[in-house]
């Protein structure tokens, strides 16, 4: 996977702030491949325990104080955020420092009623705070992000294309909703739009659903994740995987349609067999919802 040039020559140290699942690893081993020693943020109750062999600590998800006393301790000037994060820190949690205190009132707001793009830039303007400069995982890792087009061996049908059209229509609305990113349309309807619960869990809806009978049995489906259109690229990008097509596959789909240049494709190679050896498709789409194919 390509990453950073290793010839760059970064001002100070990376730290990598890490959710859950798979990407951030893929982070650090790309930073650590062009010369970076990047250091680990291992958010509390999220970041799996993937990191031997890297210098880390666990952080709570609203820990400012203990976030800026390791940004100064270890010459951390960079910043890129990266895996699920499934809870919003409790109040009580929020330990701010001297440089997050004129920002709090508004971050507790956030924190209270936005949606998740707006909490996300809240925590941007939190970090940006303690003097650090956001990256996204694709500055890092530019070699994730999805191309125009197949990326298997199948491709949507004329069919497959107009509920391509249908949910790419669905998650741009629900995403200017600061909702989701995500919409399963089947036969030109729409089955399912991603909440709170998240991408898989909304397929595992679609399973069910499926499994009742109250989706078509004849007609497959496509599942369509966008960026929103407010999003801020440097977090939250769509991403899909391994388990995204396992779970597209159990809820009986044709495929899966992403952003090109603005999603994240994880563990490409696995996915791609996955999907290949199942007759799904995996494609990726430009902004106005045309398939690649």
């Amino acid at each position: 996977m390509a990453g950073v040039a290793p010839n760059s020559a970064p001002a100070g140290r990376l730290g990598i702030v890490a959710g859950s699942g798979k990407l951030p690893l893929y982070l650090a081993e790309a930073a650590r491949a062009a010369g970076e020693d990047p250091f680990i943020f291992r958010l509390k109750n999220e970041a799996d325990g993937l990191f031997d062999g890297y210098d880390n600590t666990v952080l709570g998800v609203g820990d400012l104080k203990g976030l800026a006393h390791n940004l100064a301790g270890h010459g951390i000037t960079r910043i890129v955020m990266s895996g699920a994060v499934k809870r919003r820190p409790p109040f009580g949690d929020i330990r701010p420092n001297l440089r997050s205190l004129m920002k709090l009132p508004s971050a507790v707001r956030t924190l209270l009623s936005g949606g998740d793009d707006a909490v996300l830039r809240m925590v941007i303007a939190l970090l940006e705070a303690q003097g650090c400069t956001v990256l996204g995982a694709h500055e890092i890792l530019p070699g994730l992000l999805a191309t125009v087009g197949p990326l298997g061996t199948a491709a949507p049908s004329v069919e497959d294309q107009r509920d391509i059209a249908r949910a790419a229509d669905a998650a741009e609305a629900l995403g200017r909703l600061d909702v989701g990113q995500g919409a399963v349309s089947v036969g030109g309807r729409i089955v399912a739009l991603e909440g709170v619960e998240g991408t898989d869990a909304m397929l595992g809806r679609v399973a069910a659903l499926r499994a009742e009978g109250r989706i078509s049995a004849r007609r497959k489906g496509v599942l369509v994740k966008l960026c929103k259109p407010q999003q801020d690229l440097r977090v939250d990008l769509p991403t899909i995987g391994v388990s995204t097509v396992e779970n597209a596959i159990a809820a009986g789909l044709a495929g899966i349609a992403v952003e090109a240049g603005r999603a994240l494709v994880v563990e490409r190679e696995a996915m791609i067999s996955a999907a290949n050896n199942a007759g799904l498709f995996v494609v990726g789409i430009e902004r106005n919802g045309e398939s690649g194919a």
